[in-house]
């Protein structure tokens, strides 16, 4: 069988309390580990979408519309719906399978995923991935 989710692969959430939500895959375990022993992915994605932004608000309003929350997780391929975008966005380096270990890390790889996604945003490339999914 061809594997088709790899990293950077754009993926919606369909189970949980982020159902619906737009992540990407940092990476894929085909064939499980040793607590999950069945195909999974780390993904990190969008929990809280920017909000729409006009030209005629202030640079202190745009800036806080601009802004996204971000959420990592283990999930399970059957409770994910991949897309047919992928996205560019390194962050590999920074989300990796040990800072699910502690809060502290957790955060502080969020807040960095978050940094990363804004900065996507604010360039303008892949404006599906950050629209709200309508449904």
């Amino acid at each position: 069988m061809v594997k088709f989710l790899k990293q950077n692969k754009a993926v919606i959430m369909l189970q949980g309390r982020y159902a619906g939500r737009k992540g990407v895959i940092v990476r894929s375990f085909d064939d499980g580990t040793r607590d999950r022993p069945y195909g999974h992915c780390l993904v990190a994605g969008i929990s809280k979408y920017p909000k729409k932004v006009i030209r005629k608000d202030s640079a202190k309003k745009q800036a806080k519309k601009s802004r996204v929350k971000c959420f990592i997780k283990l999930v399970n391929y059957n409770h994910i719906m991949p897309t047919r975008y992928t996205l560019d966005v390194d962050l590999k380096d920074i989300v990796t399978g040990d800072c699910l270990q502690s809060r502290d890390k957790k955060v502080t790889a969020a807040k960095e995923a978050k940094t990363r996604f804004e900065e996507r945003f604010k360039t303008g490339k892949n404006r599906w991935f950050f629209t709200k999914l309508r449904f």
